[in-house]
């Protein structure tokens, strides 16, 4: 049976993706499609945030992308050399509060040491935090992305928790994907399956899965990586047949393995 994963691919370089790999593990032959891309901003203002982490409770990063920011103002020879030097010894005095392994990942990446990545989303993250920083002390720096959704950064303020969001990515439609979402209707057919990682998938891809599937898109069993997608999905007017227990490759590919039984039909 096929799944069609509405994702980015993972670096090349890193070998093959592992929602691909997980799929094939219950015999689900998957496929990967772009679905957005980012423009990076901010980014001048960000590094001088980072460059004052007195000023700082500690970090908060809820997506991949906040890091890759981080990751392109560290190309620069002379933050590099700063980073290296002595903030990213500053800062990991600090907590690095993440949302999921792979942004957990990019956090070692550059140096820092995650925590709360078990959490799997931001209301959980949310509450993580309460109960480990104490109202008014310094803000936490939050980069973000310009679509964030409200819930932790309210969860936080209702608690005296400060925290400082600094926009430092617009997220667009791929310029491709509707050509690629075409192409692979009319050469795969409909897919038992389509797995959604984002509410900005959601509202890019919806309305192009609806019109290739047609009258059969009842056939499809909608997954989602975590409840924030489902919401998306549920509020799109679309049944969600499974969510991701927590947003690994693991526990989408064994939820879409159960809800593509038999006995789920």
């Amino acid at each position: 049976m096929k799944v069609l994963l509405l994702k980015d691919p993972k670096d090349k370089d890193s070998g093959p993706d592992p929602y691909i790999k997980e799929l094939g593990s219950y015999s689900l032959e998957a496929t990967l499609i772009p679905v957005l891309s980012f423009e990076f901003t901010s980014l001048d203002s960000l590094f001088e945030k980072l460059s004052h982490p007195e000023c700082y409770g500690g970090l908060v990063f809820t997506s991949p992308r906040a890091l890759e920011a981080i990751k392109i103002c560290l190309k620069e020879k002379n933050k590099n050399e700063a980073w290296s030097k002595s903030l990213k010894q500053m800062w990991s005095m600090k907590p690095t509060y993440v949302v999921g392994k792979a942004t957990a990942s990019l956090v070692e990446e550059i140096g820092l040491i995650p925590q709360g990545e078990k959490a799997g989303n931001a209301e959980k993250l949310a509450e993580y935090i309460c109960s480990r920083e104490k109202p008014n002390s310094s803000a936490l720096l939050f980069p973000c992305g310009a679509l964030k959704r409200e819930v932790l950064p309210t969860v936080l303020r209702g608690k005296g928790i400060p925290l400082e969001s600094l926009t430092v990515y617009q997220t667009t439609q791929h310029p491709d994907l509707q050509e690629s979402l075409s192409s692979y209707f009319s050469q795969q057919g409909i897919p038992a399956s389509v797995a959604f990682f984002s509410p900005s998938g959601v509202k890019f891809c919806l309305q192009h899965i609806r019109k290739l599937s047609g009258d059969l898109i009842n056939q499809v069993k909608f997954a989602a990586i975590g409840p924030s997608t489902a919401e998306a999905l549920q509020g799109a007017g679309i049944a969600v047949s499974c969510t991701a227990g927590s947003p690994t490759p693991q526990d989408l590919a064994a939820a879409i393995h159960t809800a593509l039984q038999p006995h789920n039909c």
